[in-house]
């Protein structure tokens, strides 16, 4: 049976041992190996989405919905680096120095970034069915409503974070704990790997659909036309979309699957000898999601090349650097296609 005392005054050790999960007292070649592969992502996903921010803010191109929650994703992305570059300062011999409130506000940074980023990779795909099936340029959705989903995008990421530091943990239920977060429940593990599983799911869905409607679109096209740029959007974008599905399954679906097995207390699957290489390796997508939602946009990486020019200028002169060239603005001048492909 379960014991329902509480441990609030116990280490960060205690539960570890208690876990059976291995806790550093001294650094290891595997704690080096993790610490530099994790803050070598945490500097590159920090820099990459702060180009997309600035980007997004400097050109007015940029000032639309779609932008709008890619520029929402860069920040959410960003967090998740300097959440990452946090645990990675507080990991290895360095949590058996933790107290329990440290160690929730560690992980709880975690979960809220994550989150958010997942939220709002959800967000965009769902922006982009609307988009596309409606045959739109931009989305009609107001500013109000964009705030009003951004904001909401927050809430929950934050809610999430702040759960088992609200009680849903182990501290006065040691027999629910988990290997891999030894403080959290296994039943909080569960219900928040099913839950971004739910919205991966979704996510495939919607962007399933927008293959289908774009292959027979394609056929279509074929069909009663011979405009050979239309042929290639379609085509684009349909590369476009394998590489989100893609990139989402790659980077996701190791980590959800040993945090489910994990929740169901899976003791042959040696869940701790892969997970912070598969943390690592979630923490890439937060890298992948600006390349794949901004880095393929032309007017998205001019205007990078701008910004990099201005920061390098001092050591070597721009005047060879070509102008701008806003293929939103040709967009909004008499091409429907050409958003689709850039922003899909």
């Amino acid at each position: 049976m379960g014991t329902h005392q509480c441990y609030y005054n116990e280490s960060i050790e205690f539960f570890y041992k208690r876990s059976d999960k291995n806790i550093s007292l001294v650094w290891k070649t595997k704690d080096y190996v993790v610490v530099s592969m994790g803050l070598t992502v945490c500097f590159v996903v920090m820099l990459a989405n702060i180009l997309v921010m600035t980007a997004i803010i400097i050109n007015k191109r940029f000032h639309y919905p779609i932008y709008y929650l890619l520029g929402n994703l860069a920040a959410a992305d960003l967090f998740a680096g300097i959440s990452y570059m946090y645990l990675m300062f507080h990991t290895g011999p360095w949590t058996i120095k933790l107290n329990q409130k440290h160690w929730f506000l560690r992980q709880g940074l975690l979960d809220t970034s994550l989150t958010a980023s997942v939220a709002n990779l959800l967000a965009v795909a769902v922006e982009r069915h609307q988009t596309i099936f409606t045959m739109q340029l931009h989305s009609k959705m107001t500013n109000q409503r964009v705030i009003f989903l951004i904001v909401s995008i927050w809430l929950v990421a934050i809610l999430m974070g702040l759960i088992p530091n609200m009680g849903w943990n182990c501290v006065c239920d040691l027999d629910g704990c988990s290997s891999m977060a030894p403080l959290y429940s296994r039943s909080y593990l569960i219900f928040w790997g099913v839950l971004n599983l739910f919205t991966f799911t979704i996510m495939v869905g919607v962007y399933t659909h927008i293959f289908v409607y774009v292959k027979r679109k394609t056929l279509r096209m074929s069909q009663h036309t011979s405009h050979p740029k239309q042929k290639e959007t379609v085509v684009n974008l349909m590369k476009t979309v394998t590489m989100i599905l893609g990139a989402f399954v790659i980077c996701w679906t190791p980590g959800l699957v040993v945090l489910i097995l994990d929740g169901v207390n899976c003791t042959n699957c040696k869940v701790l000898l892969y997970e912070k290489y598969f943390l690592v390796l979630a923490e890439c997508n937060s890298l992948v999601n600006p390349i794949i939602y901004s880095y393929r946009d032309q007017e998205m990486r001019n205007t990078f090349k701008r910004i990099l020019c201005y920061v390098c200028r001092r050591h070597r002169p721009c005047d060879d650097m070509p102008a701008v060239n806003f293929s939103t603005l040709r967009s909004e001048n008499g091409n429907p296609h050409s958003h689709s492909n850039s922003l899909v």
